[in-house]
């Protein structure tokens, strides 16, 4: 059970009024150190095709290819400097790191921003002529964010590009809510400011309900709330989220060693520190199959089900329907989509629900209609695949969602 009481309450009102979150915990301040810490002097832009996002980048991009970092604000303010020395910090160390809102921009953001991002400097990266051309590392992909910010991040966690997640002073506010931690396969780490911090017992009521296997770390400093994000390059808040992408989005295991065992180092500092499953060459894998994973009854994917009929000869793709948690008012499933022998650029998915059963919410899909014969079109990221290249989409439902069947069309 979700303990919010006087402590949700307050987050809920933290989340809410941006205005007010922005000046008490964001707005870089007048000392902020311009360029961060790092190998690669950084600072910000913006772009055109990416309106309404804060873009920070080292200033001459180095001959290694960039990871990516999508953030959300706290307070979900659309001042895209809230956290700008944080995530210059976080550039000066080789990353690309995008901020919902454009530079000292007003209103709130939204999770679709976060995936906007990803979208963008995938695009980026393979268009001709972009000064981010090749130069991203589109394979390794962060999202996190700060207080609200990290209900965004928690809200675009399963987007299959996403390689870790991150949640900084933040944590589901309702159980109704908690089906996002039920579909997460990835690594996540939280980053807490301590039981003085008023997300604190939000985010370890996540903590405990994180599927098992799933890789995960908790690290609490007793700063309260605001975090160290408009210190000097971010504080301290900023020295471990360096450490924390540098192990997961390249591969430091130097920089991994702060976070795993025993002995690690956060262990031997003033973080308060908790894993999950946690190696530094590489994490076991949960214990249950992620749902991009069809079930071992499930016919390998070159092959097509019983359930999908090959229309006019060999089918264009295959859809396997895994219902991935059950309870008594609903569940959550998903949809594994695999190209045949020829690649795609679109596909269509036709889910037949039992009788009483019904889509409430869905991601990494465009659905038509919620019961009876439900149709789901591919997203603008996930529709292009090739021969055998599989892709998946979730979603919550409400009743029982066993016996639906699932069918694929595609072009």
């Amino acid at each position: 059970m979700r303990r919010r009481s006087m402590i949700g309450a307050g987050l809920a009102a933290a989340l809410v009024p941006a205005t007010a979150v922005i000046v008490a915990l964001g707005a870089p301040p007048a000392s902020a150190a311009i360029g961060g810490s790092g190998p690669y002097p950084a600072d910000y832009e913006t772009a055109a095709s990416l309106p309404n996002h804060t873009i920070f980048r080292p200033q001459t991009l180095p001959a290694e290819r960039l990871p990516i970092l999508a953030w959300g604000n706290g307070g979900c303010s659309a001042n895209g400097l809230s956290q700008g020395n944080f995530l210059r910090e976080i550039a000066s160390h080789g990353f690309l790191a995008i901020a919902n809102g454009a530079p000292n921009g007003s209103g709130s953001t939204t999770s679709q921003m976060l995936t906007r991002s990803i979208d963008w400097a995938v695009a980026e990266n393979s268009r001709p002529g972009s000064k981010y051309y090749d130069r991203l590392d589109t394979t390794k992909v962060a999202v996190a964010g700060f207080s609200c910010g990290g209900l965004e991040a928690y809200a675009v966690s399963n987007d299959p590009r996403v390689t870790t997640t991150g949640i900084f002073s933040s944590g589901l506010l309702n159980d109704a809510d908690d089906y996002q931690l039920r579909r997460l396969t990835k690594p996540i780490a939280y980053f807490i400011g301590g039981p003085s911090d008023i997300a604190y017992p939000n985010a370890v009521d996540d903590w405990g309900k994180l599927p098992a296997g799933l890789p995960a770390f908790m690290g609490n400093l007793n700063v309260g709330h605001g975090g160290t994000y408009d210190q000097p390059n971010g504080g301290e808040f900023g020295r471990v989220a360096v450490l924390y992408l540098k192990w997961r989005l390249k591969g430091d295991t130097a920089a991994g060693a702060n976070f795993v065992g025993a002995d690690c180092g956060l262990c031997r500092s003033q973080w308060s520190v908790q894993q999950k499953n946690l190696t530094l060459d590489g994490d076991p894998p949960p214990t249950t199959p992620p749902p991009t994973t069809p079930p071992p009854t499930t016919p390998p994917p070159t092959t097509p089900p019983p359930t999908t009929p090959p229309p006019g000869g060999t089918p264009a793709c295959t859809a396997a329907y895994t219902v991935q948690d059950q309870w008594n008012s609903g569940f959550v499933a998903t949809v594994t989509v695999t190209a045949a022998s020829t690649p795609l650029t679109s596909w269509l998915v036709t889910l037949n629900l039992p009788g009483g059963a019904s889509v409430s919410s869905m991601w990494n899909g465009v659905v038509s209609g919620t019961s009876g014969t439900v149709t789901v079109t591919n997203q603008s990221y996930n529709g292009r695949l090739a021969a055998g290249q599989s892709t998946s989409f979730g979603f919550q439902g409400a009743g029982n969602g066993s016996g639906a069947t699932a069918t694929c069309t595609g072009s």
